[in-house]
């Protein structure tokens, strides 16, 4: 549909939308237009990625100043399914100003949304009465969308290499080093100088020789369609998307890409400050931005990282033999700064005299402040073997903290502010704290200088000079960042490995440069709530703030409190009662009745691997696992990534056949982050326990004092707030359409307290009754029984499109607030709002507040 939001001309590819589609809208238009920032939470399965891009780049279209969309994801599949939407929404308004009438997909069947699943055999079966939209080259005269619109997504070499012998390494920074051993500029000017005498990348000579200076040509370019036109063309895809992202219009990839300093330069120092920036799935934004400025070394990475010194300090020494003018240069580019040799983009953007090649510049810059920016190196460390002298004492005197810790007596964690760090190490090395600001800057510098490819040999020295730099930098005014020494920081029962942590503690530090730089960052998830703590957390005022619920034919998701078991003990996870065998078995027996009466999927949250593995073993030792699997087949999450996809792949062919499956996951891990049980592959979600951080963290410990001193968020609201994000997060897995169903059944007696429930999304408690709080077990069997039976009930169509506004109904609507408006002033009487209209002298509901459901 096409129609008008408050002049904005929108153009949506579905016929009809949903009324907490169009709220979200007219929600980021009136950011948009404020120039402002804004925090949006959105029922999950509802079409929100669908709604951002379509509003955006309508925007976008209609005022062209406004710069680049950056979309930022967590995932390959996430980025992937951002794709697709936008070549459906590009296609559709290309259709629109082509002058056609484009027959839309059927919303109600397609559920005009990105999240759907793409095996869901509704969406592969909807009839399409126009070919679909492809990927790559558009082969429209005016372009993608009807603008020459070029989208591009950017990801890491692993995911982007077309180069046979590279592809052959599975870990990311092996296909790097490879691909670095083939393009770094010293390999292709020795090949040049002796033909043949070192393997080069025919890729990259093909994008150097021919591609660099080219423009892609207008379309929407997923991974898959990139490494194609690479191929096509014989140019390397991964250099050729860098460079093609300065004339791109719509740009996806990583967060990582905007958050973290050491990788935020390759793509973001080009970006207009008029840029629209969109972190999707933001809930664990500010541990993102924790992630990105923290750094942690054990006592293996500072054995490793000596070691790499000791192979720099023999290939100095050899170049000074062999090429002592190599060193000379560098030695003189650091006298005139990081910015004008080229370690750093300058403030304005030119007037650097030393132009790095993209292929050698691995190592970006740590964060710096501005008064070190355009510098000289200090001199101590300008020479490389000072350099690397500097860096043993260092590296030495980490060594020396981490004994004295492992070897203490009490076996007590020290706890440190980054000044109170730094005077211990002036005060045993007399290093200035200057030449640490430099150290992960002047790294880079001798690494290039010595023709380094194979680059992961230098990791753990590289997160030694990360360190520094990060702890120099941040060690004045307020501590926002701890160090943490540990003698033991190992989650392997009985193994000993001490770590020393920087900890960042402000998660505002990552994100300020965006909120400060670019006029609009949105922050959007189904699971913002609380939605007031984020300002605080991320310190930034939006424009818009909003929590929106979710209109519904049918009561399609019943959440569920058990805090009984049928024996009506009460059931928690809590400290002191997680071992009480009454609880381990009330637990087990109220999993085995779920699936004696649940058919198809079933996924189990547990709050730790260590309570799942504790469980299991109970479970196990009872027969409680024995009586499941004569009901459904059996999986279970672990730590390892690949066991973990491959029990997912198995537990959605056992729902494919028939028998139904359980997957035991864990809160925090993989399952509970971006993969999706909709439909039969999750009819219900049980979430045992309230998953808290681990709240004898040391790290946790410093940040929750540095967010009560300075920001006012109390230690219980910080802990409650973040465990019931991960709660709903959960739980949020199981509902992904308005025609999917589920079950939400928190199992502790914890979530009737006003404080835990009360900090669900909106889109949950409209549907979270008195009635269903404070059960037990057996009453929650039933309810759970008489759901089903009303969700296997044949869906009345009549009643599926009350939930669909269509472009009539839209325009009508606006107009009759319109007319209201105009007479507010006079009449002082009730001027309707979104969820109203006036006709003939009658109220007509538009929706209703639980259901969103238009009623006359």
């Amino acid at each position: 549909m096409r129609f008008d939001l408050d002049g904005l001309d929108v153009f949506f590819p579905f016929p009809r939308l949903y009324r907490e589609q169009y709220l979200y809208m007219k929600s980021l238009k009136q950011a948009l237009d404020s120039n402002g920032h804004c925090l949006l939470e959105m029922p999950t399965g509802t079409g929100k990625t669908a709604c951002l891009l379509s509003l955006i780049t309508s925007y976008q279209y209609a005022n062209p100043e406004r710069g680049k969309l950056i979309y930022c994801t967590r995932t390959v599949p996430e980025m992937d399914s951002v794709m697709e939407e936008l070549v459906t929404v590009l296609d559709f308004r290309e259709r629109c100003l082509n002058g056609s009438n484009p027959e839309e997909p059927n919303a109600s069947e397609s559920e005009n949304s990105s999240e759907n699943s793409s095996s869901n055999p509704k969406r592969q079966k909807t009839s399409q009465p126009t070919p679909p939209a492809t990927m790559g080259e558009s082969t429209s005269p005016k372009g993608a969308g009807g603008n020459n619109v070029l989208g591009l997504c950017l990801s890491s070499r692993r995911n982007m290499c077309i180069h046979e012998e590279v592809m052959e390494e599975s870990d990311r920074e092996l296909v790097d080093n490879a691909c670095r051993k083939k393009t770094a500029s010293w390999v292709r000017t020795a090949n040049e100088k002796n033909p043949g005498s070192v393997k080069t990348c025919s890729y990259y000579e093909g994008y150097s020789n021919e591609g660099i200076d080219s423009t892609m040509p207008s379309g929407v370019y997923d991974l898959e369609s990139l490494r194609t036109w690479g191929k096509s063309k014989n140019w390397c895809p991964y250099y050729l998307t860098r460079r093609a992202i300065n004339h791109a219009n719509i740009l996806v990839f990583n967060y990582q890409y905007m958050l973290d300093p050491k990788v935020a330069k390759m793509v973001s120092k080009e970006l207009e400050q008029e840029s629209i920036i969109v972190f999707d799935e933001a809930h664990n934004l500010d541990n993102i931005c924790i992630e990105a400025l923290s750094v942690e070394i054990n006592e293996l990475g500072l054995e490793k990282a000596g070691r790499s010194l000791n192979t720099l300090q023999r290939q100095v020494a050899t170049m000074k033999a062999e090429d002592a003018e190599k060193l000379r240069r560098e030695y003189n580019s650091l006298v005139n700064g990081l910015v004008e040799q080229g370690l750093l983009p300058g403030a304005g953007g030119g007037g650097g005299t030393q132009t790095v090649d993209p292929t050698d510049a691995s190592l970006g810059s740590a964060v710096l402040s501005s008064d070190v920016i355009n510098e000289a190196v200090p001199g101590n460390i300008r020479r490389a073997e000072h350099f690397v002298a500097f860096m043993k004492k260092l590296v030495e005197h980490l060594k020396a903290r981490l004994n004295v810790v492992k070897s203490s007596t009490n076996g007590g964690v020290v706890s440190e502010s980054p000044m109170r760090f730094l005077h211990h190490l002036k005060v045993e090395t007399h290093l200035e704290a200057k030449p640490l600001k430099f150290c992960y800057s002047r790294l880079s510098s001798l690494l290039r200088a010595l023709e380094v490819s194979n680059l992961d040999e230098y990791n753990y020295l590289s997160d030694v000079a990360d360190f520094a730099t990060l702890l120099a930098t941040y060690s004045e005014g307020i501590a926002r960042f701890a160090v943490i020494m540990e003698p033991n920081g190992s989650s392997i029962p009985g193994a000993i490995e001490p770590r020393l942590q920087l900890a960042c503690l402000d998660s505002s530090l990552a994100i300020a440069p965006l909120f400060k730089r670019f006029s609009s960052v949105i922050i959007t998830s189904g699971t913002l709530s609380p939605i007031d703590l984020y300002p605080k957390l991320l310190d930034f005022e939006p424009r818009v703030s909003e929590s929106f619920s979710m209109s519904t034919f049918r009561p399609c998701i019943r959440p569920l409190i058990v805090s009984r078991g049928s024996d009506q003990t009460q059931i928690s996870t809590r400290f002191q009662d997680r071992d009480d065998p009454n609880v381990t078995r009330n637990y087990g027996q109220l999993m085995v009745d779920l699936c004696s009466s649940i058919p198809d999927g079933i996924v189990a949250f547990f709050t730790s691997y260590s309570y799942l593995e504790t469980i299991v073993v109970a479970w196990e030792l009872a027969g409680v696992l024995k009586q499941i699997s004569e009901k459904k087949l059996i999986f279970i999450e672990t730590k390892d990534v690949m066991e973990t996809s491959l029990a997912l792949t198995n537990y959605r062919k056992a729902c494919d056949s028939g028998k139904g499956a359980v997957f035991l996951s864990v809160a925090r891990g993989k399952v509970s982050e971006g993969i999706n049980f909709d439909r039969h592959y999750g009819r219900a979600v049980i979430l045992f326990g309230v998953p808290f951080q681990y709240t004898k963290s040391h790290v946790l410990i410093a940040r929750l004092e540095f967010l009560q001193t300075h920001y006012n968020i109390k230690e219980a609201d910080f802990l409650n707030f973040d465990a019931l994000r991960q709660a709903s997060q959960c739980v949020g897995r199981v509902i992904r359409s308005k025609t999917d169903y589920g079950l939400m059944i928190f199992a502790d007696a914890r979530y009737n307290r006003r404080d835990k429930r009360n900090k669900l999304p909106k889109w949950i408690k409209q549907f979270l009754l008195d009635g269903f709080m404070n059960l037990s077990s057996d009453v929650a069997v039933s309810f759970t029984k008489q759901f089903l039976r009303e969700m296997s009930q044949p869906i009345d169509q009549n009643k599926l499109q009350k939930v669909f506004f269509s472009a009539e109904e839209l325009q009508a609507m606006e107009a009759k607030l319109a007319e209201a408006r105009k007479g507010e002033a006079a009449s002082g009487g009730h001027v309707p709002g979104i969820n109203e209209a006036t006709e003939g002298g009658q109220t007509i509901e538009m929706d209703v507040d639980d259901t969103g459901v238009k009623t006359t």
